[in-house]
């Protein structure tokens, strides 16, 4: 098992997504309704594994099968659908990586995690306080990705709760 990895934040971040979603929409082209920057990676200054998160939501549920294929063709490994009606890809890079989920338009993770980026972009401290959670089980982890994950659900689950509720 390899160390779960949690690095402070990179103003590189930006530009490497930047490029990513470049790349997707010349991929997916008018199969595409929009592509977001998800993840920590996405909060200005927040440590995060060093993996740009994006979610590309198709025009519709309908050109996901396309979609899904397309991507599958290109230069990404696929990991299938997460349950959650979002089909996920990774790429790694020397030092950073990809992680990109597809989805329909109306998918309720997407939602949640947009909710979760926004309120930790408008909450400093509700970020500094992420980072610190990562960052303790990255250390407690010793390796153990699903350790790391599931460490983090409560948290996020509130984040979210706090999001919607408007506090």
């Amino acid at each position: 098992m390899r160390a779960v990895k949690v690095v402070d934040y990179n103003p590189s971040w930006p530009r490497l997504f930047a490029e990513i979603s470049a790349e997707i929409s010349t991929l997916l082209g008018d199969l595409v309704l929009s592509i977001d920057h998800i993840g920590s990676t996405s909060v200005p200054g927040l440590a995060a594994k060093p993996k740009i998160d994006l979610d590309i939501i198709t025009t519709s549920d309908d050109v996901l099968p396309t979609a899904v294929e397309a991507v599958r063709a290109a230069d990404f490994v696929f990991h299938g659908d997460r349950g959650e009606k979002r089909w996920a890809f990774t790429r790694d890079h020397q030092g950073y990586g990809f992680k990109l989920y597809l989805c329909g338009p109306d998918n309720h993770a997407h939602r949640e995690r947009i909710l979760f980026r926004d309120y930790l972009r408008e909450h400093p401290e509700r970020a500094r306080a992420y980072a610190e959670l990562k960052r303790r089980l990255a250390v407690e982890a010793g390796g153990d990705l699903d350790f790391y994950t599931d460490g983090k659900t409560g948290f996020v689950s509130e984040t979210v709760r706090l999001a919607i509720s408007g506090a």
